[in-house]
C-alpha cells in the first residue's frame, strides 16, 4: 500500500476545534477504552451548525460540549445533529444533544432502529439463543455467566435517543452553508453506515467506514448469529472505490485526517482476504472452533474487554468462508461448530499468497 499523507501534525485540544475546510471544524472527545479518542465535526451552516456524531455519554462528554457552545459556535445554535452509525461512541449523547436544542437526529433508518433497540436491551435478552450462539463459537457456559454477571448494556452508554428521526438514505444531498454533501452508505461494521462526501470540497466525512492505521471491527453477533456482514463490508468498500474519487481528504472517526482513500479501501480488502486466507489455512490442519481459531486472527493477547467483539470478528471470516463454499461447518457433540477447509484450490492460493495479515481490527 501507498504510503497514506497525514496533513495536520495537531490534534484538537479538548473543547478545541481546528478548521480543516471552509465551514467544516474538527473537534475530538474522549474514550474510555484503549481507542481513547474519537473525531466528531461541526459544518457550518447560514443559520446554524451540524453535528456530525457526538461522542459516548461517559465521562467529561456534556461538559466538552458545552465548551464548545460557548466558545466555537458564536450566536449560532445547533440545528441538527446527524450521527453516522448506531455505536455509542457516535450516538451517546445525541438524545441530550437534540433535547437541549430541539432540533432533529438524522441517522439511516437500520442504524436508528437498531440503535434504539440495542439501548432497550436487558440481562434477560441474553436467553438460550445467545447460550446457543457462544457454545457454537466454542465458548463454555462460564463465559456467558460472567456476561450476565457483568452486563452493563448499550443503554449505560448511551442517552434515551429521541422518539423521531429523519432518515438519510444512499445518494441523498444535504445542503449545508452552501454545501452540498452526498450521502454514501456503507455496511459491514454496522447495518446502514451514513458517510457524507463533498465534491466542492473534495472532502469525506468517513465515520467508522474507513479508518487509517486501524480496521473497523467486522462483528457476527448473538441478535443475528448466521449474518455476513464481511460480505457487506467488502461490496461497500467496493462501491466507495467507484463512487468517491482518490484524492479525497478523509475525515475519518478516529485517529487524523488522511490523504490516500482508494489505496487505503484496497488495502483493507486484501487485509480481509490474507485473514480469511489465514483461516482456511488453520483449517485444513484440523477442525476448529471459532475459539480455537482466534490466534490466526489476533495475535495479541485479549482480555475480558476485547474477547467478546474478537470472536464476533472470527465468527464473521467464517460464515463469509462457509457461504463461499470454502469451509465446511460441522457440529460436534456439544453443539460446537467446527470448520474444515474443502476448497481445491487453497494449495495453489497458499502458494500464490504474498501478503501477511499484519493489522489489528479495532475494538469499538
Amino acid at each position: 500500500m501507498s504510503e497514506l499523507i497525514y496533513p495536520h501534525s495537531e490534534v484538537p485540544a479538548p473543547g478545541a476545534v481546528i478548521e480543516v475546510a471552509p465551514g467544516v471544524h474538527w473537534l475530538r472527545m474522549p474514550l474510555p477504552m484503549a481507542l481513547d479518542h474519537i473525531n466528531l465535526y461541526l459544518l457550518e451552516d447560514d443559520d446554524g451548525w451540524w453535528i456530525i456524531d457526538t461522542g459516548i455519554a461517559l465521562g467529561d462528554t456534556e461538559k466538552l460540549w458545552q465548551q464548545i457552545f460557548d466558545e466555537v459556535l458564536g450566536d449560532k445554535p445547533v440545528k441538527a445533529v446527524l450521527c453516522t452509525h448506531m455505536h455509542p461512541d457516535h450516538c451517546g449523547v445525541a438524545g441530550w444533544l437534540c433535547d437541549t436544542w430541539k432540533v432533529p437526529l438524522y441517522m439511516t433508518m437500520g442504524e436508528y432502529l437498531t440503535a434504539r433497540s440495542f439501548s432497550k436491551m436487558t440481562v434477560d435478552d441474553l436467553t438460550w439463543t445467545t447460550e446457543q450462539y457462544y457454545r457454537g463459537a466454542g465458548m463454555d457456559a462460564d463465559y456467558l455467566d460472567n456476561m450476565k454477571k457483568n452486563f452493563g448494556g448499550f443503554g449505560s452508554v448511551v442517552k434515551p435517543l429521541p422518539g423521531a428521526y429523519r432518515r438519510l438514505e444512499d445518494s441523498d444531498y444535504l445542503t449545508i452553508g452552501g454545501v452540498r454533501w452526498r450521502i454514501i452508505v456503507g455496511a459491514g461494521h454496522s447495518p446502514e453506515h451514513a458517510c457524507l462526501y463533498s465534491a466542492a470540497l473534495n472532502l469525506l466525512i468517513s465515520g467508522d467506514q474507513v479508518i487509517p492505521r486501524i480496521t473497523s471491527n467486522v462483528s457476527v453477533s448473538p441478535m443475528e448469529p448466521e449474518g455476513n456482514p464481511l460480505r457487506q463490508w467488502l461490496a461497500s468498500h467496493q462501491h466507495f472505490l467507484e463512487q468517491l474519487p482518490s484524492d479525497a481528504l478523509v475525515l475519518p472517526a478516529h485517529n487524523t485526517p488522511f490523504y490516500g482513500l482508494h489505496d487505503r479501501l484496497r488495502y483493507l480488502v486484501q487485509h480481509h482476504e490474507d485473514h480469511l486466507l489465514a483461516l482456511e489455512e488453520a483449517c485444513q490442519q484440523q477442525p476448529s472452533s471459532a475459539k480455537e481459531l482466534l490466534p490466526v486472527l489476533f495475535k495479541r493477547e485479549l482480555d475480558a474487554n476485547t474477547i467478546g467483539m474478537a470472536l464476533g470478528e472470527c465468527v464473521a471470516h467464517l460464515n463469509y468462508l462457509t457461504r463461499r463454499g470454502q469451509l465446511r461447518r460441522d457440529t460436534d457433540a456439544n453443539g460446537c461448530y467446527r470448520y474444515v477447509s474443502v476448497d481445491e484450490t487453497l494449495d495453489q492460493r497458499l502458494r500464490m499468497s504474498g501478503h501477511e495479515p499484519d493489522e489489528a481490527p479495532m475494538m469499538v
